[in-house]
């Protein structure tokens, strides 16, 4: 049985985690695996007194940089992202159109094809970002180039990066002067790398 504005939940003899604690353990507390793709994660199991001290030094932003505690706080984080649902084609090109094929099978073996496909490429750009140290692949990734980027490809790129987020192509706006300085440093290490052809 619940109370459910007060967060108890019957503990069935379950003990309160609180070294040395023995009363039942009725309110629950995020544990050390969250909630995510593989399941709800895991919960810790306190008495109403050692679940309120518990609360008390919980850190929601623990571990997070000022940039994204920032956007977690905004009033509309979680609703900058178009969810499949809405977009255009509504998620419709990753399926496979049944209308286009006589027999069910063919349908799904062109959907297990079109997989395939998209895995090799993921494959060969893993394969091409292989070549670069490790600095390398995050510099590289800093200016949203794949692994088989050659030097003209990076030039390219960093003459748009710089056009975008240089201040005195936005008005004096200096908002975005310290990610302009990754990408120069992206750029000045990447223009040395013997790995880029």
């Amino acid at each position: 049985m619940r109370d459910r504005f007060h967060g108890r939940i019957e503990s069935d003899g379950r003990d309160c985690e609180a070294p040395g604690c023995t009363e039942p353990g009725e309110f629950r507390a995020p544990g050390g695996r969250p909630p995510g793709f593989d399941g709800p994660g895991d919960w810790r199991w306190f008495c109403l007194d050692h679940v309120r001290e518990f609360n008390a030094g919980y850190d929601w932003f623990d571990g997070m940089s000022a940039q994204e505690i920032l956007q977690a706080q905004s009033p509309v984080a979680g609703w900058q992202t178009e969810s499949r649902a809405f977009r255009a084609d509504a998620g419709a090109s990753a399926m496979p159109r049944w209308a286009d094929f006589d027999d069910p099978l063919d349908a799904i073996g062109a959907r297990a094809s079109a997989i395939r496909r998209r895995a090799a490429r993921t494959d060969a750009n893993a394969q091409a970002f292989a070549r670069f140290s490790g600095p390398e692949r995050e510099a590289l990734t800093m200016m949203g180039l794949s692994g088989d980027a050659d030097r003209t490809a990076l030039r390219r790129r960093y003459s748009e990066l710089v056009r975008r987020y240089h201040p005195d192509r936005n008005g004096g706006d200096r908002r975005h002067e310290a990610h302009l300085g990754r990408v120069v440093e992206a750029y000045q290490l990447l223009r040395k790398s013997r790995a880029l052809g």
